[in-house]
């Protein structure tokens, strides 16, 4: 009995048998090719996903609703130590500041106020005018600041 099988499946020379003397088949499926095959599709993607959205070629319509280099629009107000006021570098009363200040509002609301007021000029007289630009309904208020002076590094 020198072919014949053993009790656990396996013939007399201790290979495998499959009943008519052959090998079993391979079941399970290999994925590491599949896998990396897969990765360097991706890694493909993703470098050449950016340069295909850039690639569409349009002949958009021109227009001078919104050029991009429209200047914004702004008027300066200044307040110096004595706590005089200027609008646009000219010194103005309340009354003409409030009248200077409806004016840029009526040409645009989108007009910014660029505040300027010396360091020694009390909150009050600023938060005041601030109120002046925010009844005539400017509300882009802006403050003007000094950069403190940068020292050059020591050698």
């Amino acid at each position: 009995m020198a072919f014949g099988r053993t009790s656990l499946g396996s013939t007399a020379t201790g290979g495998r048998s499959t009943g008519a003397g052959g090998q079993r088949p391979l079941s399970d499926i290999n994925v590491t090719p599949l896998v990396d095959v897969m990765l360097v599709l991706l890694v493909i993607f993703i470098i050449t996903a950016p340069l295909m959205a850039s690639s569409i070629k349009l002949n958009l319509p021109r227009t001078d609703a919104g050029r991009s280099g429209d200047t914004p629009k702004f008027v300066s107000l200044v307040v110096d130590a004595a706590g005089k006021v200027y609008l646009n570098d000219k010194p103005v009363t309340q009354e003409e500041l409030a009248a200077g200040l409806a004016n840029a509002a009526t040409a645009s609301r989108d007009t910014e106020v660029q505040l300027r007021a010396d360091q020694t000029v009390p909150y009050g007289k600023v938060v005041e005018l601030m109120g002046i630009a925010n009844k005539v309904g400017l509300t882009r208020i802006g403050f003007v600041t000094e950069a403190p002076p940068t020292n050059p590094p020591a050698k």
